[in-house]
């Protein structure tokens, strides 16, 4: 998307957090190992940036990997996963 396309972010903007919201009970369960895999995918070496200033492009990714829904669902599930790196 670009910038200028003020009605595509304000409908990205509305419907990240609904698709977050949609997918909470996965979220809750397996939110550690969903979040690291879905990060490492948009993040991977011959992906396109999620935000390219140059070109004035925004990506879907960006508002996902900023929303701090999906960081509070994601957030028993890696505490988790700490306590028992830790023990074991």
């Amino acid at each position: 998307m670009r910038y200028e396309e003020k009605a595509k972010l304000t409908t990205a903007r509305a419907l990240v957090p609904v698709a977050i919201l949609v997918a909470s009970p996965v979220l809750l369960i397996a939110g550690a190992p969903v979040r690291r895999r879905y990060l490492r995918y948009v993040y991977r070496d011959e992906a396109p940036l999620i935000l390219d200033k140059k070109q004035g492009r925004i990506s879907v990714h960006w508002f996902v990997v900023t929303s701090p829904l999906l960081e509070w669902l994601c957030r028993p599930t890696e505490s988790l996963a700490r306590l028992t790196s830790r023990r074991g």
